[in-house]
């Protein structure tokens, strides 16, 4: 029997790709923005692109803020993808002050626009990046269990989650010499900055592997 996954819809993103991933690893998807078929979900999935108000808008104009909160309450599998994973964070300062899910507590900034030489750094981040792992953190028991440090996912982004919690970092991505959270982890709250449809078969081991969560 194929494993179900509710995929969250708010008007907002290229879900369409992301749900072809799923169904490509094996998934029996549910695409819907109506919060009973959120808070009965078995795992939940939150997309996301473009601004993090705007995405946040759209939860709140649909009523899916709340239904969020309370699936996440009953500790089934949650996934955050790209603005998705910022949304789980309590704020961010990415066109002024925003307020997030508060998920995994956090702060979303500005990915560096200078190196750590100085030199500028094109922005958005975007491309193929490398995955490392944090000092005493393990990929067991994550979607990232499959995955070996310094395989490559790839990324399109400015700003990025920063845990309050160094335990709830998951994974990293470097860019002009700076770490940037690039996975967190919170119980089975997960959130992946980079886009694991569109990071070939590494990414369809990370889905395949929340599936079986």
């Amino acid at each position: 029997m194929n494993s179900k996954v509710t995929l969250v819809d708010y008007g907002i993103g290229n879900i369409y790709s992301v749900r072809r991933a799923f169904e490509t690893a094996g998934a029996d998807v549910l695409l819907t923005g109506l919060p009973t078929d959120i808070v009965t979900a078995e795992r939940l999935v939150l997309p996301g692109v473009g601004a993090f108000a705007d995405c946040m808008g759209g939860l709140r104009e649909r009523g899916l803020i709340e239904p969020l909160l309370q699936y996440a309450a009953t500790g089934r599998p949650l996934l955050g993808i790209c603005v998705g994973m910022q949304m789980l964070a309590t704020t961010s300062e990415e066109f002024g002050e925003h307020a997030g899910l508060g998920l995994v507590p956090g702060r979303v900034v500005a990915v560096p626009s200078v190196d750590i030489e100085g030199q500028a750094l094109k922005i958005p981040h975007i491309g193929w990046t490398a995955l490392r792992r944090p000092t005493d953190v393990s990929w067991q028991q994550s979607p990232l269990a499959d995955t070996c440090e310094g395989e490559s996912v790839y990324v399109v982004h400015s700003y990025a989650l920063q845990p309050v919690d160094p335990a709830h970092r998951l994974a990293d991505c470097e860019y002009g010499g700076h770490r940037i959270c690039a996975a967190v982890r919170r119980d089975r709250i997960f959130g992946c900055q980079f886009h694991p449809e569109k990071s070939g078969l590494a990414g369809l081991r990370m889905i395949a592997r929340f599936l079986s969560s």
